[in-house]
């Protein structure tokens, strides 16, 4: 017994000891593999695009990667998330690349500013960025002096983005004052990017080597001789929140929030069309609020919306109708004229209007049908209504009307079972019946 004892606890010591033995081999596997964190960033700059980015940034620095790539597709975005993304790229403790693609991608605007801030900027064929000047997402002018302002202080930053890190300072700020854009040819001509790269594992073989300047001071080489990539996507919640994100999907929940309320407000109780409505408004308004919505437009589609409900309960002949609709096209339009970048399709907008106006005339019509209906309770609603006899009436028998029997009595002739009578008037419990004319029984045809 002592000598199994024995053995077994040799056995235990050798199992704890083997982890400490394999534990350097381990390690020198880990320690020749270099870290290259790679982010995707498609779509809108918007602030769950910032927290993403910035996610990624701090697990590629707590992991002590070579280099954090972010792919970069996007036609702009708000400048409060800008501003964040470049403080984040500009401020890494690891070596931040910027790669524009795939091919036919861009980095229009906000995404300008993104590229020129990393330690790294490259760009694949058959790409473009710039067009960097201040505009309004809806369309319309900006009044002249607030254009100078917002145009002097992009300009000024971008000059200092690329100065910064050593690009095309003149040609950087061309892209803001003058709208100018740049192919990929362009790009790296004009020193504006640094290299370009046909994809992905072309891109990590050519920055191989490169030396980068930290915020901290600190001059690392990027190592990808022997490397590890990591793709961090996005997380199930900051998709869902990309998503609700875009112009054209905040519109669309509203969309669906009027076409909710309005069909619970007609049809009280239906209970389905009134909760998808009201949180579809909810995800609506968070998407307005993330966007930087004007809240002038905003007040405009909720007395549009008004103004279509108010129809549903008085007779003004198309009026409030008509007015609902052009307070819901002119909220549309003026919706981001105070977000640069971002805009509604006009299609859309055509689309989404016509949908709502034919809702609301249904609606209407349906109600105004049911208010010309004959409103008739107990047993006085019977009369003028259709029975089937059960027995003969000769005078009396029996009759079925709205699913009972009731005793019944003819003023005329003799009525075989099954046949149709009208009922004339009720006396106390009985029926009083007549046979249906040819004249009745052609008009239910003809219906």
């Amino acid at each position: 017994m002592r000598r199994a004892i024995k053995i077994f606890k040799l056995f235990v010591f050798a199992l704890l000891m083997l982890p400490m033995a394999l534990g350097p081999v381990s390690n020198a596997v880990d320690a020749s593999t270099s870290r290259i964190e790679v982010l995707h960033v498609e779509g809108t700059i918007v602030p769950v695009v910032s927290d993403y980015i910035n996610r990624g940034i701090r697990q590629a620095e707590e992991e002590n990667a070579s280099a954090c790539i972010i792919e970069l597709n996007t036609p702009g975005g708000l400048l409060g998330s800008t501003e964040k993304i470049v403080g984040t790229i500009m401020n890494a403790d690891v070596p931040i690349v910027v790669f524009v693609a795939p091919k036919g991608a861009w980095a229009a605007s906000a995404g300008t500013f993104i590229t020129l801030s990393a330690h790294v900027a490259a760009m694949t064929p058959g790409t473009t960025i710039g067009a960097a000047h201040p505009v309004s997402g809806g369309g319309e002018e900006i009044p002249e002096d607030q254009m100078k302002k917002i145009t002097e202080f992009s300009a000024k930053w971008m000059k200092t983005i690329a100065q910064e890190r050593g690009r095309n300072m003149e040609e950087a700020e061309l892209a803001v004052t003058g709208s100018k854009s740049f192919t990929d040819v362009d790009a790296l001509e004009l020193n504006l990017i640094d290299l370009r790269a046909d994809n992905l594992e072309d891109l990590i073989s050519k920055i191989n080597g490169t030396k980068v300047t930290l915020a901290s001071g600190k001059e690392v080489t990027i190592d990808t001789t022997s490397y590890g990539m990591e793709e961090n996507e996005m997380n199930a919640i900051e998709r869902f929140l990309l998503t609700i994100s875009d112009p054209n999907i905040a519109y669309i929940l509203m969309t669906l929030a009027t076409i909710g309320l309005i069909t619970e407000i007609s049809n009280p109780g239906m209970i389905f069309p009134g909760v998808a409505g009201g949180i579809s408004l909810l995800l609506a308004f968070y998407s307005l609020g993330v966007l930087n919505a004007y809240w002038g437009g905003v007040a405009l589609i909720l007395l549009g919306i008004g103004l279509l409900i108010t129809e549903l309960f008085t007779s003004s002949f198309g009026l409030l109708t008509g007015g609902g609709v052009i307070a819901l096209v002119m909220g549309s339009l003026v919706l981001f004229s105070h977000s640069p970048g971002i805009e509604i399709n006009r299609g859309l907008i055509a689309g989404v209007t016509a949908v709502i106006a034919a809702f609301c005339i249904f609606a209407v019509g349906a109600i105004i049908r049911g208010q010309k209906r004959r409103k008739a309770t107990g047993a006085e609603g019977m009369v003028g209504e259709v029975a089937i006899t059960r027995t003969p009436l000769d005078p009396e028998g029996k009759v079925l009307a709205e699913g009972e029997l009731w005793s019944a009595i003819t003023d005329g002739e003799r009525i075989e079972p099954r046949e149709e009578v009208i009922i004339t008037r009720i006396e106390e419990l009985r029926l009083r019946v007549k046979r249906k004319s040819k004249e009745e029984k052609s008009k239910k045809g003809a219906d």
